[in-house]
């Protein structure tokens, strides 16, 4: 008596390549990533790094501090004084910022940009972008002062760099509720233009809520329980996030990062409905069909302040963040320069 009959292990055999494939094209497309992340414990702060460390507390405690606090469509005066500050800031730097202002119930708000025009290939455009409003019952030092910080950062160390392409440094309002994935999202409202205007995004980076590292195992969640089996339970690194169409994008960003930069780095190309993995403005982009992702700490899926009162400047670990950043330098100047190819 047989116990399977011909056509019933050919289904099995046929059922079994389909559960393969699936699960290598899974590997190649959704998880692995170029170079290898960084293990060992972390080498002196160049002196590049121990001023952007100054730097970049300075920045987050100006935004996020005392004085500030919390800033977004609720505290609206302080929202104001957050963008005039960045504002006053780019200018320091040489540029000559721009406000895209639109208006929400009777409100103004104002996404600030700034913009170098590359030599070689001025309509090729990258855009370096965070947004600086704070949830609503936070002061957002990390969520998101340090995404900020690092944007004025970077836009500062390239003011006067010659590029090949076009770099655009922009801070954006209204990323969080009641805005989020809204049409009112500052950086919807700036992508839209950006697709209006058929400008070519070659690449968007998003920095979000980027400071907070532990070397405690167990430290790092993930929003499916299945991916701990593939990625670190210890929350000392950074990642890079990006949607399906975004993955050739972001293996070019991540595989730079991970050649010239000590420092623990993981990367996804997720589907774009993964939960966390468009919570920032690059999902704006997504939108409208740019090559986009999301450099973080992973934000909720680590950080024990997220959304609280308690996300203050002292919670932010400078060292660490500063280490990130000057790796982005290196990135951005690979970028800037066309040594990472355009996806688009």
């Amino acid at each position: 008596m047989k116990v399977f009959t011909k056509a019933a292990l050919i289904r099995v055999a046929v059922l079994s390549l389909i559960v393969i494939f699936l699960l290598t094209f899974g590997w190649n497309t959704v998880i692995n990533m170029p170079g290898k992340s960084y293990v060992g414990d972390l080498p002196a702060l160049t002196e590049r790094e121990q001023a952007l460390q100054v730097e970049l507390r300075q920045s987050i405690e100006k935004i996020s501090g005392e004085e500030i606090g919390e800033h977004n469509y609720f505290f609206y005066n302080q929202l104001e004084a957050v963008a005039d500050w960045i504002e006053g800031e780019f200018t320091a730097a040489g540029y000559e910022p721009k406000r895209q202002t639109y208006e929400v119930n009777g409100q103004q708000f104002h996404n600030l940009e700034v913009e170098k025009i590359g030599r070689e290939k001025p309509e090729e455009i990258i855009i370096i972008g965070a947004h600086y409003d704070s949830v609503v019952g936070s002061p957002g030092a990390n969520d998101n002062g340090s995404g900020t910080a690092a944007v004025l950062a970077l836009a500062r160390e390239f003011a006067d760099k010659p590029t090949a392409r076009t770099l655009r440094f922009v801070a954006f309002t209204n990323e969080e509720p009641p805005f989020f994935w809204t049409e009112n999202m500052g950086s919807f409202v700036y992508a839209k233009r950006c697709r209006d205007r058929q400008e070519k995004i070659v690449g968007m980076l998003s920095l979000e809520t980027m400071g907070y590292y532990s070397d405690q195992p167990g430290s790092q969640k993930y929003p499916l329980g299945l991916l701990n089996l593939v990625y670190p339970i210890t929350g000392n690194f950074i990642t890079f996030v990006s949607n399906l169409p975004s993955g050739n994008f972001l293996r070019e960003v991540i595989g730079s990062f991970r050649s010239h930069t000590q420092f623990p780095s993981e990367g996804a190309a997720m589907p774009g409905g993964t939960p966390g993995a468009g919570w920032s403005d690059h999902w704006s982009f997504w939108q409208f069909d740019y090559p986009a992702l999301m450099v973080t700490d992973t934000a909720p899926f680590r950080y024990p302040f997220y959304h609280t009162l308690q996300d203050t400047p002292d919670q932010v670990n400078y060292d660490r963040l500063a280490r990130v950043v000057s790796g982005l330098e290196r990135v951005i100047e690979e970028l800037a320069q066309g040594r990472i190819a355009s996806s688009i």
